[in-house]
């Protein structure tokens, strides 16, 4: 890192209103351009380089840069882009989800009353879970994460996850066993 880079690290630390917004010029249009590459909407850009930004100001007593500042902040504003794109997935998926069950519900009043029951039972067997066996089997079913990825975010070997998954699974389909015929139908691959 240069002496200069080092310099205005060390005055943001201390609370350098003037560091900060020397870092804040220098970076800020080129960040915006480079989360513009992922989000693809100007505004979300600039949205979420001033949350960077602003999360620096915040952490920047406890801030631990090894590297340069550029990369640093680059690295940043890539994560939350891809945390960002990860959010919006995961909300269109639901927004799909919610969609085909509103279709499927105006078929018919009863079959809208058993869906609303069923998800009901599904929370409730959810919330009857272990909380490690909840936590895995809501990032495997609702955030799509693979095993591996659930025992790096959770610290535990893949097999742990697996043998947490199945015991969620086991219990789940105990559960809800006189709803399995309609959990078929209505969440085909749910408890699979």
């Amino acid at each position: 890192m240069e002496f200069t880079e080092q310099r205005t690290l060390t005055s943001l630390k201390t609370g350098d209103i003037t560091a900060f917004e020397m870092l804040f010029r220098t970076h800020y249009q080129p960040l915006c351009n480079y989360a513009y590459t992922f989000v693809q909407d100007r505004d979300e850009a600039e949205e979420i380089v001033q949350s960077t930004f602003l999360s620096v100001w915040e952490k920047r007593e406890n801030l631990e840069i090894r590297t340069a500042v550029k990369p640093y902040l680059y690295a940043m504003v890539r994560n939350a882009c891809l945390n960002m794109l990860k959010h919006e997935k995961i909300k269109q998926q639901h927004a799909t989800i919610e969609l085909a069950v509103a279709e499927k519900s105006v078929e018919s009043v009863t079959r809208s009353v058993m869906a609303s029951e069923l998800e009901t039972k599904i929370y409730e067997a959810m919330e009857k879970l272990p909380q490690q066996c909840r936590l895995i089997f809501k990032l495997s079913r609702f955030e799509e994460l693979k095993y591996s990825e659930i025992a790096d975010q959770l610290n535990l070997s893949v097999k742990t996850v697996e043998n947490q998954m199945g015991k969620a699974l086991k219990i789940m389909r105990e559960q809800l066993k006189d709803y399995l015929p309609l959990l078929i139908v209505l969440m085909n691959g749910f408890l699979n």
